[in-house]
């Protein structure tokens, strides 16, 4: 199909155009040119596009257009986290509202009352498959009027088991119906279940699977497990770039955190053990800039939606290749620029080369700066810390701020605050093994001015 360089091409009503130059859209990325006439047209679409691709917006729209005057629930949007479940609903009130379409989403991690109340008079519901399982139970949520069915980050569905839950959804979901599904990757399970359940449909792709945001530079440190954070601390006190940190565990991304605040940086954390309200504070605080440094788990970084992340680091390498694609895809959104990091300790060797034999490329080797000052201290206090944790039970996190070192609002800022835990350990420091030094007063990579909107 032919590139369509703006949105009038499209063949959205006035009342869209007026609603995506009121949000700032100027013109459609690839997959939303791709997408959004077959979709008006009421075509099935199977699209396969990376995360930060713009195809929340891509069938909001279309979705939007097709349901106004209609009365009752017609559109069905599923997601596999409630993070994403937001983000999407936040897309369809915006949208929505000049057609006057109302959205509901539902969640878990909040009361039914409301969202009980909310599909009563909404359209377009939003939702998680377990807590739409809910509902459905109660009776609360009826399908048998919906009329198109979206099913976002299918292959992240189908990854954390919701298949079963995919399955009794759907036979409650009317045909003959339009159904929208889009995935990272479109391969195995997730190809067969698309095919399963749309009915000749158009496939989008704008780009490969496992391919990353083109925008995005990427490098490797190969680096010893106790030297992960120095490393990362390093590089954060080279520039001033908003960071997203993704770690392996939540116990991980506690203990982080609390590394991370300790040295003076505003920072916070997002997993499943955290409520909603603090997953939620902890978004909202990133995207307004309050905290520089977000350190998250993969499944709980579904659907952050902020713009111009600078610098993506891959503390632990994921265990499934493809996670690897959807990180960097956090960075260099849309139309921005974006780096991205990987420390890859010994032991993640073999994680990195089914990375690389994904990407159908090798990344990039940095050097780790076993020279730079912050460096030396930072590996120099990891070693005590690991030669004497302190009395059991309270060896993460315990000792006293350095004089001078900035605050951190992590642990007094949000009355909900989970206790941290411990966790990370591993190989042996490899500073002595890695040499180079940065030039004085460069970058040990490129990161664009902390934006963000």
């Amino acid at each position: 199909m032919t590139q369509l360089s703006d949105f009038e091409s499209l063949g959205l009503s006035p009342a869209s155009l007026t609603a995506l130059t009121r949000a700032g859209y100027e013109k459609p990325t690839p997959i939303q040119a791709q997408t959004i006439p077959h979709a008006l047209a009421g075509k099935d679409v199977i699209g396969c596009a990376a995360t930060g691709t713009g195809k929340t917006a891509a069938f909001v729209l279309p979705i939007v257009e097709r349901l106004h005057n209609k009365k009752g629930l017609r559109a069905l949007v599923l997601a596999p986290t409630r993070e994403l479940a937001l983000q999407i609903a936040e897309h369809s009130t915006r949208f929505g509202a000049p057609h006057g379409v109302k959205t509901v989403v539902l969640i878990g991690g909040v009361g039914m009352g409301p969202q009980i109340e909310g599909l009563k008079h909404a359209q377009i519901c939003v939702a998680t498959p377990g807590r739409l399982i809910d509902h459905m139970g109660q009776g609360t949520a009826v399908l048998a009027n919906v009329e198109v069915l979206v099913l976002d980050e299918a292959d992240r569905m189908l990854d954390m088991g919701f298949k079963p839950q995919l399955t009794r959804i759907l036979a409650k979901v009317p045909r003959p119906r339009q159904t929208l599904l889009f995935s990272a990757t479109m391969a195995g399970e997730v190809a067969e279940f698309a095919k399963q359940h749309s009915k000749d449909p158009v496939r989008v792709e704008v780009a490969r699977s496992g391919t990353t945001a083109s925008r995005a530079t990427q490098c490797v440190f190969e680096v010893g497990q106790n030297d992960k954070t120095p490393l990362l601390l390093t590089l954060l006190s080279q520039g001033e770039e908003s960071t997203l940190v993704f770690t392996r565990t939540k116990r991980r991304a506690d203990k982080l955190t609390k590394s991370l605040e300790k040295a003076g940086h505003e920072v916070e954390r997002i997993h499943a053990n955290r409520s909603q309200s603090q997953r939620k504070y902890a978004l909202d605080g990133f995207k307004s800039g309050k905290f520089r440094v977000l350190v998250a788990t993969d499944i709980a970084a579904r659907g952050i939606d902020v713009a111009e992340i600078g610098h993506v680091v891959n503390f632990d390498l994921p265990h499934v290749p493809e996670d690897y694609v959807h990180r960097v895809g956090r960075t260099a959104r849309a139309q921005a620029s974006g780096h991205a990091s990987a420390f890859c300790a010994p032991e993640e060797r073999e994680l990195l080369r089914d990375i690389e034999k994904l990407l159908r490329n090798k990344v990039p080797r940095s050097e780790v700066p076993v020279t730079d000052p912050v460096f030396i201290a930072a590996a120099a206090a990891e070693r005590t810390r690991q030669a004497d944790p302190g009395p059991r039970g309270h060896g993460h996190g315990v000792s006293q701020r350095p004089a001078g070192a900035a605050p951190g609002r992590h642990a007094r800022s949000h009355p909900k605050k989970a206790s941290s835990g411990g966790g990370g350990g591993g190989a042996s420091s490899t500073a002595a093994a890695a040499g180079a030094t940065k030039p004085s007063g460069q970058s040990m990579f490129r990161g664009g001015p902390r934006g963000r909107r």
